[in-house]
C-alpha cells in the first residue's frame, strides 16, 4: 500500500540551507503550462504507475528486489542513481553573486563512466542553467524529471522550507515543465519529486490530475553538505539493494563531494553485479515490462 506520508530526514539540512527558514508562501506565476508531458507517439510509452487509492497520485520508492529481465532473460540487479538539481525560486541573488547550484563535473563523470541517471530538476534551476539543462535533457543517457518550479514545500513543517499553498501546487509543478520547454529540454518525464521529500494525502490529491508518478527513494546518500566522501560512499553501498533508488544532489555548493562519491560507488556496485538504470526502467520493471 502506498505510504501517504514519507520523509527522508537526511535531506533536512539541504532543504533548510537552500531556503530561508519560515512559512513564506511561494510566489508562483499563473502561467498556463502542460501537465505531465504526453509521450511522443514515435517513442515507447513512458512507464508510470496506476493511480493510488481514490485516484491519488501514485508514489514509487524502489523497483523489484530481484534481478531485472530484458527480452525474457536475466538482466542483472538494477539500481537507479538520481540527482536533485535544486535551486529555489528566491535564490537568484545568490547565483548572481557566484554561488554555483550546478555541478558540471558530476555530469561529466556520469558520462565518462557511462552511467544512466535521472535528474530531478527544479524549474528555477533550468532557468538559471538553460544550456546545461538542455545538454542533460538531450543526452540519451539521462532523463529529466520534475522537482517543482520553486523547491518550496508541498506540506507544512518540511524542514523550514517555505510552502506552496494547496491551490498553487499544480501551477508550481506545471511551471517547471514550462521552464524545461523554454530551456529546450525535450521529452521531460512525467515523474515528480516532492521538495524535501515531504508530502501528504492532500498534496497527492492536488497533483492527481497532472498524471505524474511521484518518485521517492529507499537509499539516502547523505551527500548534502558532506565533506567526507568516503563516509557517503559507505552509506550508499551499505544501503543499496536490487531495485534501489538512490537520492543524491547535482548542486555543487550544497553537495561538494558527490562527484567523488559517484566515481567510487559506480565501479564497486558494478563489481557486485549491479546494472545502472534510469527511474523509468525501474518503474517499467515494477510494471512487469522491463
Amino acid at each position: 500500500m502506498i505510504s501517504l506520508v514519507r520523509r527522508a530526514t537526511a535531506l533536512c539540512v539541504l532543504g533548510a540551507a537552500l531556503t530561508a527558514c519560515g512559512t513564506t508562501r511561494a510566489e508562483v506565476a499563473p502561467r498556463p503550462a502542460p501537465s505531465a508531458p504526453a509521450p511522443s507517439s514515435s517513442r515507447t510509452p513512458t512507464p508510470t504507475l496506476a493511480p493510488g487509492p481514490a485516484g491519488l497520485t501514485p508514489v514509487f520508492e524502489h523497483g523489484p528486489r530481484t534481478g531485472g529481465t530484458k527480452g525474457g532473460a536475466e538482466d542483472g540487479k538494477l539500481v537507479a542513481l538520481t540527482f536533485d538539481a535544486d535551486m529555489t525560486a528566491d535564490q537568484g541573488p545568490r547565483a548572481a553573486s557566484g554561488e554555483r547550484f550546478d555541478n558540471p563535473g558530476l555530469i561529466a563523470a556520469l558520462r565518462e563512466l557511462k552511467v544512466p541517471a535521472t535528474v530531478f530538476m527544479t524549474g528555477r534551476w533550468a532557468e538559471e542553467y538553460p544550456d546545461e539543462a538542455r545538454s542533460i535533457g538531450r543526452d540519451p543517457r539521462f532523463e529529466i524529471a520534475n522537482h517543482s518550479y520553486s523547491h518550496y514545500a508541498y506540506t507544512d513543517d518540511c524542514y523550514g522550507l517555505p510552502t506552496v499553498s494547496g491551490d498553487r501546487m499544480r501551477a508550481d509543478l506545471e511551471r517547471a515543465y514550462t521552464a524545461f520547454e523554454k530551456a529546450g529540454v525535450p521529452n521531460p518525464m512525467p515523474y515528480f519529486r516532492f521538495p524535501g521529500g515531504c508530502y501528504d494525502e492532500a498534496a497527492l490529491e492536488k497533483l492527481s490530475a497532472t498524471g505524474v508518478t511521484a518518485v521517492q527513494w529507499d537509499v539516502v546518500s547523505g551527500d548534502a553538505f558532506a565533506t567526507d566522501a568516503d563516509a557517503v560512499t559507505r552509506q550508499v553501498l551499505d544501503g543499496v539493494r536490487p531495485g534501489s533508488v538512490v537520492v543524491m544532489h547535482c548542486t555543487r555548493s550544497a553537495a561538494p563531494v558527490t562527484e567523488e562519491v559517484v566515481r567510487a560507488v559506480v565501479p564497486e556496485l558494478r563489481r557486485q553485479g549491479y546494472r545502472f538504470a534510469k527511474v523509468s526502467e525501474l518503474i517499467g520493471a515494477a510494471n512487469g515490462h522491463a
